[in-house]
């Protein structure tokens, strides 16, 4: 008998210390920007599971009162970040990791153009919270209370005009410097102090107008540069200076660029839907032009997002054209396969394996190789609007973050003894 009893108090000692560990883990990792903390929507994690029952991974929590909204989570400090439509103000919302508000705090007006809902992640950097809102009210806030710290009406300071989908772009801090793109004639690319909101340079060299991308940082033969897509080019600006680099066209057909770009090597990708297609460029080392590698129109990624893997590119074809899940060669845009059956699908990635969310609310865990992408585990999110499904995925602390549109769901995907951290 007290063989057993001592069994049950050292089990359950065990568990005990798991769980402890395990929200340790989470309230320690940290994916502070739209697709993490070098952009580049590759999660860090391990310990993760390989495979989901078949009702899918435990659901921990669920928050209902996420206003209307696209919007993914950024987690930092131990908390998360997004942003919500409630009637006609846009507001950044705070939750602890137990799905319990911690505060909300207005930004500008609501989106009710096309597609109407809040559209951008909030960015954390050093206690503060940066966010633009969908007129262009940018603004940064104390991370742990929500109170306000200055604002910036970049449409306004910089004479920008604004498109057909509002502002869409996750802000880009690096060093002292918010980064952005508003598109105006009195700043096409612009860097902020991020501690005051004034203004540090503002390129008026560029003669393209802001799309819905966001941007990300590369350094290259030393020189560290801001890389966006825009509304008929991608380009580089020089981060010190506010100089542009190089440019290079790339149109969209449905004033839909949106995909992030990814550099590698001294070569940048881009992408956009309705067979706009995806193409590459290399910097030269002097960084004064550019030359194109190849374009295809079979990588049409619209708005899903593109992730590279061992010189691979994985990412969706536009859903109008029943295109699925590509895998494309950066070098050469060789397709080495089309999964059709994955159909379009907003992604990230964690510890070998593809998480994809499609447009109709089912979730996969997928192995993706260069020869072939296989779905291991998939279910259906519990969303109760059925609209279609559009927010990119989050893996951070031994979670997996989905939202639709009002709600927001918390999975545990943690494999037994697993870590689950960064």
């Amino acid at each position: 008998m007290m063989k057993h009893c001592r069994f049950l108090t050292v089990l359950m000692l065990g568990l005990a210390l798991a769980a402890r560990a395990a929200a340790a883990s989470a309230e320690s990792a940290s994916w502070p920007a739209f697709h993490g903390p070098l952009r580049d929507n590759l999660s860090r994690e391990t310990g993760l599971l390989k495979e989901w029952p078949k009702e899918g991974p435990r659901l921990l929590w669920r928050f209902a009162e996420c206003g209307k909204g696209y919007s993914a989570v950024s987690v930092a400090e131990g908390l998360l970040y997004f942003s919500g439509d409630f009637g006609n103000d846009e507001m950044v919302l705070a939750l602890d990791l137990q799905g319990r508000l911690k505060w909300k705090a207005a930004n500008g007006k609501a989106w009710k153009g096309a597609q109407a809902g809040a559209r951008t992640t909030p960015t954390y950097d050093d206690g503060l919270l940066y966010h633009l809102g969908p007129h262009g009210s940018l603004t940064a806030l104390e991370a742990a209370t929500g109170r306000r710290v200055w604002s910036v009406d970049i449409r306004e300071r910089f004479e920008a005009t604004l498109g057909i989908w509002g502002y869409t772009e996750n802000l880009l801090v690096d060093g002292d410097k918010v980064l952005c793109m508003p598109g105006g004639v009195r700043g096409r690319v612009v860097a902020l102090d991020k501690k005051t909101g004034r203004t540090l340079w503002a390129n008026t060299e560029i003669a393209d107008r802001c799309a819905y991308s966001s941007p990300i940082v590369a350094v290259h033969g030393g020189v560290r540069q801001f890389i966006t897509l825009a509304r008929n080019t991608f380009l580089g600006v020089d981060l010190q200076t506010g100089r542009l680099l190089w440019s290079h066209p790339h149109e969209s057909f449905c004033d839909q660029n949106v995909t992030s770009p990814i550099y590698d090597q001294g070569r940048v990708f881009v992408s956009s839907g309705h067979k706009a297609g995806a193409r590459v460029v290399e910097i030269s080392p002097d960084h004064r032009q550019v030359r194109q590698l190849w374009h295809g129109t079979r990588l049409d990624n619209c708005h899903g997002g593109v992730v590279l893997l061992d010189g691979l590119l994985y990412g969706s074809g536009c859903r109008m054209y029943n295109k699925g899940l590509h895998c494309v060669e950066l070098a050469t845009g060789k397709v080495r396969y089309q999964a059709k059956e994955l159909g379009k699908v907003s992604l990230t990635h964690a510890e070998g394996l593809l998480y994809c969310l499609d447009n109709d609310g089912e979730m996969l865990l997928v192995k993706a190789t260069p020869e072939a992408a296989t779905v291991i585990s998939r279910f259906p999110m519990p969303r109760q609007d059925k609209d279609v499904t559009l927010t990119h995925p989050v893996v951070c602390g031994g979670r997996l973050y989905l939202r639709q549109l009002d709600e927001l769901f918390a999975y545990d995907i943690r494999a037994p003894g697993g870590g689950g951290g960064q």
